[in-house]
């Protein structure tokens, strides 16, 4: 592991930290999945689930100074973590993977989605439903087979870059305030971020502010999708039609790259928090989703994400050479 020294001390070198620590993280999520006691996610949002009932008030400002106070605490604490543990190498890269690792999920969303997927290979579409809500907040009541399917594929591609690929941009940016941060905020937006009458003006900072953290993943894994699906004409094309179309930033063009590169359409009217939206649909030259596609989404996604480890480890190793020749 190359190192550098600082007052006579031998210092490990932030990019190689960040490659052997996200490289380590990624591999316990691909063998165990999350945390099964104790997720250090959950802890953290009874935490703001906690200080929300401080400081809620139905206001845009107070809900800005309840994001900064959880996302910038968390961070903050974790930065100074890190910072006590960079003259150790193997101390920082052991803090780096298993903070990588409690961050990620990509291999629990591949579970979940699999999960509703087998319940409808088995023709029960009940199970199904009560599965659903565990992918995303949509509601599952009088979704048939076909309209389920669609929904774990549209969840898959956006939490590809949610729970893998945003948490490993910010981590080769950051370090580990960076994983740290990034899922703080996210997890916030799951919080608070939503429509609701309570959290409308209260969570609207925390729904930005993931909106402005989740726009360098959501276009690494638009990009990375196109890569890996075998059709990156045809997911690139489907980006630049219909992306924009999306209400998300960042949902559309992960969830278009998503239908052009398993040859799908997405999108379309769904019930979601009460509300009824028609949303656009992306990749309209495709067929409808089937129940194969929920595999096939998995695949995709797993592909993905060991792309993005290498991309966000070579950009750090890089970024760190191109400080180094400066500095000298």
């Amino acid at each position: 592991m190359r190192a550098e020294y600082s007052a006579g001390r031998q210092v490990p070198a932030p990019g190689s930290v960040f490659a052997y620590g996200a490289a380590a993280g990624l591999l316990a999520d691909r063998l165990l999945g999350d945390p099964r006691r104790g997720h250090p996610v959950a802890g953290f949002g009874r935490a703001a689930g906690a200080v929300e009932r401080l400081l809620w008030r139905d206001h845009r400002g107070w809900g800005a100074l309840y994001a900064v106070v959880c996302a910038g605490g968390t961070a903050g604490v974790a930065a100074l973590v890190s910072r006590g543990l960079r003259d150790r190498t193997a101390a920082s890269v052991a803090l780096t993977a298993a903070v990588t690792w409690t961050v990620l999920g990509g291999t629990s969303l591949g579970r979940e989605a699999r999960a509703v997927g087998g319940a409808l290979a088995a023709g029960d579409v009940e199970v199904a439903r009560e599965w659903l809500p565990r992918l995303c907040g949509r509601d599952p009541q009088g979704l048939d087979e076909r309209q389920i399917a669609r929904a774990v594929v549209e969840s898959v591609a956006e939490n590809t870059s949610d729970a893998v690929v945003g948490a490993l941009v910010w981590g080769a940016l950051g370090g580990v305030p960076g994983l740290v941060a990034f899922r703080a905020v996210n997890t916030l937006d799951a919080m608070v971020g939503h429509r609701s009458p309570r959290h409308l003006r209260f969570g609207w900072a925390s729904a930005r502010l993931d909106d402005v953290a989740g726009w360098p993943g959501a276009r690494l894994t638009a990009v990375l999708a196109a890569v890996a699906g075998g059709a990156p004409a045809r997911a690139l094309g489907a980006v630049r039609r219909d992306a924009g179309r999306h209400p998300s930033p960042n949902a559309g063009p992960v969830e278009a790259a998503f239908a052009g590169a398993l040859g799908v359409r997405l999108g379309g009217t769904l019930a979601y928090g009460g509300r009824v939206e028609h949303r656009p649909v992306l990749g309209g030259g495709g067929r409808p989703v089937e129940l194969a596609d929920i595999e096939r989404a998995v695949r995709l996604s797993r592909r993905v994400g060991a792309l993005a480890l290498g991309v966000c480890v070579a950009g750090r190793l890089l970024a760190g050479h191109l400080c180094r020749r400066r500095a000298r």
